[in-house]
């Protein structure tokens, strides 16, 4: 079983294509978890009990734990053995974007699947196949290539016309024909712009999409449902961070979230 594999039984087993992101940023823990030893792994803890019935994956910006150094490298670590005794069906994503010459990528690759045990990494296709092709060797685990993302500058370099198409449409092509020999590429889709994301689904087939952009960002469940889900019903991995994880309410958050998925899914 791949990564992709585990996520779809997942998911089927929660009735769920949402994925809880852990940004969880020191700056706007609520005060009952500052006071604690370990504050972003007691408040992981808390959102992980509080969300996993609803979750079929946890996606970790490790910006978050990158920043307060040594203690919050072992807070990430803490945290995903959390998940793993408690929810090991569950999908990991380490949002890294990485993506670097042959011999960085190669211990990039070794550190956040072997040392830190992540089935799935957001990486850069920006450098090309080479430079991403020491995760891709893993074959058992997940390598999320962006292609359209939420950001508001995404089309200063995303839409650029190479031969005439805009270099997103390029992106989705190449990784789904040449770079997912081990069936285990998807893709970052923007759930900002569905036109967009039926365009890329058209072009990928059924590969599996990390979708940001709902809640904060302004993206339409319904529209993403109707152009992003693939022949089986799934395809897609659903991300809320800041809308679910600093909600008063984060179960209830959770739950709504994944009802008004499931409301617009066959």
């Amino acid at each position: 079983m791949n990564a992709i594999d585990k996520y779809n039984a997942r998911a089927d087993n929660v009735d769920s294509l949402l994925c809880i992101g852990l940004d969880s940023d020191l700056a706007r823990l609520p005060k009952a978890f500052l006071n604690h030893e370990t504050p972003q792994l007691a408040f992981n803890r808390h959102i992980i009990d509080a969300t996993a019935e609803y979750a079929a994956a946890f996606k970790f910006n490790i910006a978050f734990y990158e920043v307060n150094g040594a203690a919050g490298w072992r807070q990430l670590a803490q945290s995903l053995e959390y998940l793993r005794q408690h929810h090991p069906d569950a999908l990991t994503i380490c949002d890294a974007k990485r993506g670097d010459i042959g011999n960085t990528s190669a211990a990039y690759a070794r550190s956040i699947f072997i040392e830190l045990g992540f089935d799935a990494v957001t990486l850069n296709p920006f450098l090309g196949r080479d430079a991403l092709q020491p995760f891709l060797d893993y074959s058992g685990k997940g390598c999320i290539i962006l292609c359209r993302t939420s950001n508001p500058g995404a089309a200063e370099i995303q839409d650029l016309k190479v031969a005439g198409r805009p270099l997103w449409q390029l992106v989705a092509e190449k990784v789904a024909r040449e770079w997912n020999d081990q069936r285990n590429c998807m893709l970052v889709v923007s759930a900002t712009n569905p036109d967009e994301m039926a365009q890329i689904r058209a072009l990928t087939g059924d590969m599996t999409f990390l979708v940001p952009g709902i809640g904060a960002q302004g993206g339409d469940i319904e529209a993403v449902l109707k152009t992003g889900l693939n022949s089986a019903g799934r395809g897609l991995i659903i991300n809320s961070s800041r809308g679910i994880i600093f909600a008063d309410d984060p179960a209830g958050a959770a739950a709504a979230l994944r009802a008004a998925i499931n409301e617009h899914r066959p």
